[in-house]
């Protein structure tokens, strides 16, 4: 049974359409730089990262939603869309027509979120998934090969094996190089994410951009801004602690093959973590607004595409 949301005031015509706009003003800053590379054919190893692996689209990050409960007096059904029902109060979500037709997705997430809100975070990786992603792999071969690596491709590979990789995220590990993946401690899959994403990942919280995105409009769009602003972070020090020399875009490198970058890479890592956990509570707390008990942890029926 869908939890009842708590009666919200109305929000005036002037109310809500200030707080779309601010979103809109917000997202376009990210936009406008992609948009322009897009249009010269110009790529960006950091800033277009979330367009181009994330499968949520530039006009659908800058489209404001209220998020469930919200009712918005003198607001256009045609504008917002079917999954909306006008009221005598104002337009607002028809969370439960949206929660019933989405279930088997949104309790997927919910799960995992939860699950993984429940784990420590394991600061130890060091950022390898990066270095087991170009492991024996030349120059030309690397997926960023138009930007040079900061050690020889035999000098890569020594670290990799000297530091060990213990990575946990299904969707860092499928990218390794095939003479990587024996070399991981773990064997992720999609069957055992739920087992096995912990809060200290990196590739886990900028993933909390692709969980709000894929519940909105279940959630607000400032909470997808807000999970696209912390992965936009997130995917700078991914970068600047891969073997990948950014330094001309601006990104000074974490030498993770040091122990004074390991160091760094872990404290920063460690804010990311604290910072994902207001996060993930954040989300939770939203579809707990919305839905009703968390379902049981055997639910794996795969998160929405």
């Amino acid at each position: 049974m869908t939890a009842a949301l708590a009666p919200a005031a109305p929000l005036d015509l002037a109310d809500w359409q200030a707080r779309r706009r601010a979103h809109e003003e917000r997202v376009d800053g990210w936009l406008a730089p992609h948009l322009a590379r897009r249009r010269t054919g110009a790529k960006h190893p950091v800033e277009d990262f979330l367009f181009t692996y994330y499968s949520h689209r530039p006009a659908q990050l800058r489209r404001w939603h209220p998020g469930p409960g919200a009712v918005l007096r003198g607001a256009d059904g045609a504008e917002f869309g079917p999954d909306y029902r006008a009221t005598a109060a104002g337009l607002t979500l028809d969370t439960e027509g949206v929660r019933a037709r989405r279930a088997g997705s949104v309790d997927w997430i919910r799960a995992l979120l939860a699950a993984t809100a429940d784990r420590p975070a394991h600061l130890g990786c060091f950022g390898m998934h990066e270095w087991a992603m170009v492991y024996r792999q030349t120059q030309e071969e690397v997926r960023h090969n138009a930007w040079p690596l900061r050690l020889s491709p035999a000098e890569t590979a020594a670290v990799v094996e000297e530091r060990g990789v213990r990575c946990s995220h299904f969707d860092a590990y499928r990218f390794f190089t095939a003479p990587a993946r024996p070399l991981n401690l773990l064997a992720p899959t999609r069957e055992s994410q739920h087992d096995l994403e912990q809060p200290g990942c990196l590739h886990a919280n900028m993933d909390l951009y692709k969980w709000a995105y894929k519940l909105s409009p279940l959630v607000c769009s400032e909470l997808v801004a807000d999970g696209f602003a912390l992965a936009r972070e997130i995917r700078a020090l991914d970068m600047r602690a891969s073997p990948y020399d950014l330094a001309a875009l601006g990104y000074p490198p974490v030498r993770v093959e040091t122990p004074e970058g390991r160091a760094e890479y872990a404290a920063a890592q460690r804010g990311f973590a604290e910072r994902a956990a207001v996060l993930r509570a954040r989300l939770l707390d939203a579809l707990g607004r919305a839905e009703g008990p968390l379902p049981a942890p055997a639910v794996r029926q795969g998160p929405l595409r």
